[in-house]
């Protein structure tokens, strides 16, 4: 399988995927962080989170699958949301809620 097919395989076989810098727990830079807290502020604590750092491949696999430069990035239900700043945006919305409701 190659990376393409194991990223279109977290992202179908998940409803909540976040590939992130580090692990919610631990997060490895600030827009992951922020990241993973909307997720918790949306009460989201069933999420595969996907640590790029510890896996290249896919850090940089992900990126081309998105056609999205930047890490974090979130899918719901198999579909691209966005980053951090979006993320942001949406849940400051409303929007964000009601997506991860559906």
């Amino acid at each position: 399988m190659d990376i393409q097919d194991a990223i279109r395989q977290q992202v179908t076989q998940n409803r909540v995927v976040l590939y992130m810098k580090g692990t919610p727990q631990f997060p490895q830079c600030g827009f992951s962080a922020n990241a993973a807290n909307i997720l918790r502020a949306c009460g989201v604590t069933d999420f595969l989170a996907v640590n790029v750092l510890a896996e290249p491949e896919i850090r940089e696999g992900i990126k081309i699958f998105a056609n999205w430069p930047t890490i974090p990035q979130l899918y719901i239900k198999g579909e691209f949301v966005g980053g951090s700043d979006i993320m942001r945006d949406l849940f400051q919305s409303g929007e964000l809620q009601k997506m991860l409701a559906s």
